[in-house]
């Protein structure tokens, strides 16, 4: 399971040091694609055949499923971690999601998360104040 937030520094070529912490877990391939909310999405591998798995169940005549799947795959990058434990994310998902050099990386269960840092910081003050409210409409039918 991967957790926490860790603020890094992209180098020169775009690479991005893994926190010590997820390393293990998340091996020596990931797949990285478009996220939620602005972010970058990583797999490894055990996690991305999961959520191919997953999509396999989408009904590919039906519209939304179609777009949603198109945009995903279309996104996605299968990367090879380095022996020093950086992977090299693509110039066009960093630019095509404003991802600077200054990142964010999340922990978020199954999989982790690629943030700018400013953009997560304004994304965590929009819904921070709801936290609560948030957590007592999580499972129900509200």
């Amino acid at each position: 399971m991967f957790f926490g937030s860790f603020a890094h520094t992209l180098d020169e070529k775009g690479r991005l040091m893994i926190p010590r912490k997820m390393r293990e877990e998340l091996g020596y391939k990931v797949y990285i694609m478009k996220g939620f909310d602005g972010s970058l999405s990583v797999y490894n591998e055990d996690g991305y055949q999961k959520l191919v798995d997953e999509f396999s169940n989408l009904p590919f005549n039906q519209h939304k499923n179609r777009d949603y799947l198109r945009l995903q795959f279309a996104s996605t990058y299968e990367m090879d971690v380095d022996k020093l434990g950086r992977v090299q994310i693509p110039t066009a998902l960093l630019n095509k999601y404003n991802i600077s050099r200054e990142v964010l990386v999340l922990g978020i269960g199954d999989h982790i998360e690629i943030w700018d840092q400013k953009k997560y910081e304004e994304y965590e003050s929009s819904i921070n104040d709801e936290f609560e409210n948030i957590a007592e409409t999580i499972g129900s039918n509200n």
